[in-house]
Parts: C-alpha cells; sequence; structure tokens
C-alpha cells in the first residue's frame, strides 16, 4: 500500500516540467555530492592508516544529507494545494 503511494508520488514528480530554478538546485545538490565523493576517496588514499577504503559513512553525512534536506523541508512546508 505505501509503495504505491511512493510509485505515485515518484511518477507525479518526474512527469512535471522541471523549472530553470529547479535545475540549477539539482545540479548544485548533485554536484555538490560528487565533489565530498571525490573529497572522501581522495583523503582515504591521502591517509596515514593502513585502511584505504572509501569512507561511505563520511561521504553519506557530509555529502548525501546536506544535498536531500533542503529538498526534504520544502516537501514539509511547502503549501498544499486543495486538490492533493
Amino acid at each position: 500500500m505505501i509503495i504505491e503511494k511512493v510509485k505515485q508520488f515518484l511518477e507525479k514528480t518526474f512527469q512535471e516540467d522541471v523549472t530553470h530554478k529547479g535545475k540549477l538546485y539539482l545540479s548544485l545538490s548533485l554536484g555538490w555530492i560528487i565533489l565530498i565523493g571525490y573529497l572522501t576517496w581522495w583523503n582515504g588514499l591521502k591517509s596515514s592508516s593502513l585502511d584505504k577504503s572509501f569512507r561511505w559513512d563520511e561521504w553519506f553525512w557530509f555529502g548525501v544529507v546536506p544535498a536531500f534536506s533542503p529538498y526534504i523541508f520544502y516537501y514539509i512546508w511547502k503549501k498544499k494545494n486543495k486538490e492533493d
């Protein structure tokens, strides 16, 4: 039941035309995620420890969460239409 609601929400969201401002925000968010991923990878390589693996937790908390949080706040605070 909840999967159907999520599916309908995603279909509705991605079928609408994205404005120029929306494309800019999405591009900035994606750029931020990629930049933080690169910096996390680079710091892992330059680390003095023996573990040179990618630190997924750092990438998630410093890259993904800050990139998605403005969209979550926007969704929470946006005005609802009477049709919804």
